[in-house]
């Protein structure tokens, strides 16, 4: 078996890179600012505000959210975020029940569970119980999935074998 980190602090920068690398593909042909932060010990509200983008996610004034990694897309009239949180122990249901609160409260365009260890407990719950549903987020006009994945640490991606829902 492959070595795990030995701190999750050591995951977040390769996840900042793959993060960074998957946005700039993704928004290539759009007049947009791309940003990607580790930004696990500081509160989510005081990186948008550094960011000017606070005035469009208001509710999480005063929250105490924690996002490991954090991607920003910012238009001139908009913004998009895309959280990424981390973990080097097996996944559980504690673990997707912070980041599935993250998510109603803050509506991110796309949201990663990853882990360096595997899916743990979420196993599962996600592929044998067949509980997708609980990867589910949204406004109500759009149903968004959490994705729940292993980290590769050798190859600083995400095992596309492992994620959840399949894409």
């Amino acid at each position: 078996m492959e070595n795990n980190v030995a701190k999750e602090v050591e995951l977040y920068a390769d996840m900042c890179k793959w993060l960074e690398i998957y946005l700039v593909d993704k928004y290539k042909r759009q007049n947009c600012d791309i940003k990607v932060v580790d930004c696990h010990s500081v509160y989510l509200d005081s990186v948008l505000e550094k960011y000017g983008i606070i005035n469009y996610y208001p509710q999480v004034v005063g929250l105490k959210i924690e996002i490991d990694v954090l991607g920003m897309v910012i238009w001139s009239n908009k913004a998009h975020l895309y959280f990424i949180e981390a973990k080097k122990t097996p996944l559980t249901l504690p673990n997707l029940g912070q980041l599935q609160i993250y998510c109603k409260l803050c509506d991110p365009e796309d949201a990663y569970l990853l882990s360096s260890a595997g899916l743990g407990s979420l196993n599962k719950v996600l592929n044998i119980l067949h509980r997708e549903d609980l990867l589910d987020f949204g406004d109500g006009k759009r149903i968004k999935k959490i994705k729940v994945a292993k980290w590769d640490i050798s190859r600083k991606t995400i095992d596309n074998h492992t994620i959840i829902p399949k894409l």
